[in-house]
């Protein structure tokens, strides 16, 4: 099972390929590699409107996409505006760390591939290798968190060379 921390994923394409485009089966496909892969799950939380309308619509032009995209869930936290004006995601890594925890106790995988640079995610990782679980921990070389790498299995480097089959 695949977990795509997707503002993560979204920031570090942006910043380092200028092409925020994923086709996500075939990023899927190839960060699985030989093991079979069950599901990718994307995790994001939706702009606000009002804010921006056509960063809105072009994200739920996006997030529609990927609701009809095989394999994939769409995972929803919810955006919120702080005291200072400041916007934040709320919800999103918790949805994910409940996704990975859940699974790993169901024994529905045996990898999970976690896209994110995340350090908050360590501990998470460190449960899920605790249940016996393999951690396949995929960033930007810029956005990499060395809490992330030294605790998961395998660390696999996003390039724009990497991506570049993985393209729509």
């Amino acid at each position: 099972m695949i977990f795509v921390d997707g503002s993560n994923l979204y920031h570090g394409l942006k910043s380092e390929t200028g092409d925020t485009r994923v086709d996500f089966l075939r990023l899927g496909r190839k960060l699985a590699a030989d093991d079979e892969l069950h599901t990718t799950y994307y995790y994001n939380a939706p702009l606000i409107e009002k804010l921006n309308v056509q960063a809105y619509r072009a994200q739920q032009q996006f997030l529609e996409a990927l609701k009809r995209t095989d394999g994939v869930i769409l995972r929803l936290g919810r955006m919120q505006l702080t005291a200072t004006g400041v916007l934040v995601e709320k919800g999103v890594d918790v949805l994910l760390a409940i996704d990975m925890l859940r699974h790993a106790y169901q024994n529905d995988y045996d990898t999970a591939i976690l896209v994110s640079g995340d350090g908050d995610f360590a501990p998470l990782v460190a449960a899920v290798t605790g249940l016996g679980k393999r951690v396949k921990n995929v960033a930007f070389h810029s956005a990499r968190s060395d809490a992330l790498v030294d605790i998961c299995h395998t660390f696999i480097e996003l390039t724009p060379d990497f991506l570049q089959d993985c393209r729509p």
